[in-house]
């Protein structure tokens, strides 16, 4: 997700106003940057046809969950503290706009797992 790198790089090159809501923004987006590209690597490379053990779609739906909720705490957090300072705003800005497409990203998961495998059926 391009949004929370652009996000992340915003914050990061701006001065801050309150170094606990940029630090906690920070840390929220590159964990949601990380885990996104591990299952993006997960996916591209067929992990989940090796590891059975592991739900991948449930694990998918949970880090999308969990990473939104976060995601929208630390815009929230990050938006309050901005004051009116372009690249603070723009961070928080791309934050909302990242965590939009983390629920599209959960809605679409979910769909084509849980929908798909009850339909097979």
């Amino acid at each position: 997700q391009i949004s929370l790198l652009v996000g992340f790089i915003s914050v990061n090159n701006s001065p801050w106003t309150d170094y606990s809501a940029y630090s906690y923004f920070q840390i929220v987006t590159m964990c949601d940057l990380v885990m996104i590209l591990f299952f993006y690597i997960v996916h591209i490379f067929r992990v989940y046809r090796k590891l059975t053990c592991v739900s991948w779609p449930l694990a998918e739906f949970l880090h999308y969950l969990i990473g939104t909720i976060l995601l929208l705490i630390a815009s929230i957090v990050a938006a309050s503290k901005s004051y009116n300072l372009t690249g603070l705003v723009a961070g928080a800005t791309f934050g909302f706009l990242a965590s939009i497409l983390c629920v599209l990203s959960m809605w679409s998961s979910y769909k084509v797992s849980c929908v798909t495998q009850s339909t097979s059926k």
